[in-house]
Parts: structure tokens; C-alpha cells; sequence
């Protein structure tokens, strides 16, 4: 059993506590300019990260505000390509500025689910990735279509799971649009995670038991009880052992 967890969090998205959530996570997903977030937002979530040394990552979306990036959006490939390429490169002059690398691109909403079962769009994503030249690593969930794709294209991969969301049997999340979507209660949501993390195992919506591999857990930050459920989940999973790192 591994005894390093990575917790992740969406950030510069508008909610404004992440001066509160930085110190409890290792990692953090920014939003650049998608779904969320702009050259300001991006500067102040950098520096907050690099004052609690916290990895970062980017967080490109569908270019799709009004909608916060969670309805996918009909584009052609190479739109795809340009959206998804803009928003990392503005997250890596920020980065550059401070001379700080960026650790890892995670696709946001409708994107990352899009890319999790879609062959087109996770290719979209895969060739964006090669033709950064960057090391970054790919925030991806198991056996996702996605993942298979950089494998095969030498990107560096980890395993993601969400510590806040319902699975269905496929290991697809549950949709927003099903009341119990989003898990809101803080034992339940540990237990999720612990679960995971110790048997590689996931309780899906229909009570079964699926294997899932996970090195890092996302905690959704636009969650209005983000803060509680994420220093609630860290404080009980030093307790059981484990390090966030």
C-alpha cells in the first residue's frame, strides 16, 4: 500500500478561499482562461502555491465561461488544439516569470470527461502535450481512454480519482444532473478515499466494488464546504498514516 497521497484542488475559479485551501493540499490545478481564470487570477494562485509549496498544474478547459466549462462544446480538432494550447501557455508565462515549472496539465469538466471515453478529443490533448515539450505530467483516471494514449505516447502519467464524486460501474463519474453526484458528507468522503487508497477498490452508485488505481484525489474547490471537507480529509489521513506529498 502506498503512504503518499496527493490531494488536488481546482483553483483561481472565482470562490476565493484559496488562501484557505493552499496549505492543506500538494498540488493544484489552475484555471487559465477556459472555463475560469485570467492573467491576474493566475499570477495570484502561482504565487499562493509557491508560498506553501504546492505543486502546480494547469487546468485548460472547452473555452466556454457562461457555462463553466461543463457542457461539451461541438469544435473541430484543431480549434481544440489552439484553445487547450493558448491556456497552457499563458499559465507557463506566469510560471516563467517566477521561474517555476509547471508539474502537471489536468483537463477541466466536460473536457476531461469528453477525453476520458473519446478517442478524438484525448488525441487532441496527447499532441498538445508532445508539442509543449514539456515534461508536465498528465492528471488522467485509470483506464480511461486518455490514459492508454499517453502511455503509448511516453507522457508521464497519474492516476486520479475524485475524493467528492459518486462512480458508475464503467468508472465514469456520476453526472451533475443526478442528485447524488457530489459527495457532501466528510466521513463519507474520507471513506471514499481511504477505501481507495488501501484496496484499490471504488464503492460505484450501484454498490459494487470496482478496481480503481489512484495517486492523487481531487477535492473540488467550487465545493461551498470545500474548506471543512478538505481539512477534515488530510487531518484523518495523517492520522491513518499517510502523507500528503
Amino acid at each position: 500500500m502506498n503512504k503518499y497521497i496527493d490531494i488536488n484542488v481546482d483553483v483561481g475559479e472565482g470562490l476565493g478561499n484559496e488562501s484557505e485551501i493552499m496549505p492543506l493540499i500538494s498540488s493544484c490545478n489552475i484555471a487559465c482562461g477556459g472555463h475560469a481564470g485570467d492573467a491576474k487570477t493566475m499570477k495570484t494562485m502561482v504565487a499562493l502555491a509557491k508560498s506553501n509549496n504546492v505543486k502546480i498544474g494547469a487546468h485548460p478547459s472547452f473555452p466556454d465561461k457562461e457555462n463553466f466549462g461543463r457542457k461539451i462544446m461541438n469544435m473541430p480538432c484543431v480549434a481544440l488544439y489552439t484553445t487547450i494550447e493558448h491556456q497552457i501557455k499563458c499559465l507557463l508565462k506566469e510560471l516563467e516569470d517566477v521561474h517555476l515549472q509547471l508539474h502537471h496539465v489536468k483537463p477541466h469538466g466536460a473536457l476531461y470527461n469528453l477525453a476520458t471515453i473519446d478517442e478524438k478529443t484525448a488525441k487532441v490533448i496527447i499532441e498538445v502535450m508532445k508539442g509543449l515539450m514539456t515534461r508536465a505530467k498528465l492528471y488522467v483516471p485509470y483506464n480511461s481512454v486518455i490514459a492508454k494514449l499517453a502511455v503509448e505516447h511516453n507522457i508521464p502519467v497519474m492516476y486520479e480519482a475524485f475524493a467528492d464524486r459518486n462512480y458508475n460501474d464503467d468508472l465514469t463519474l456520476v453526472s451533475r444532473t443526478v442528485s447524488n453526484a457530489v459527495i457532501e458528507d466528510a466521513d463519507e468522503l474520507y471513506e471514499h478515499v481511504f477505501r481507495v487508497a488501501t484496496s484499490g477498490r471504488v464503492r460505484t452508485i450501484s454498490g459494487h466494488l470496482e478496481r480503481i488505481e489512484a495517486e492523487t484525489f481531487c477535492v473540488h474547490g467550487d465545493n461551498p464546504n470545500a474548506v471543512y471537507l478538505i481539512s477534515n480529509l488530510t487531518k484523518r489521513l495523517i492520522e491513518a498514516g499517510f502523507q500528503i506529498c
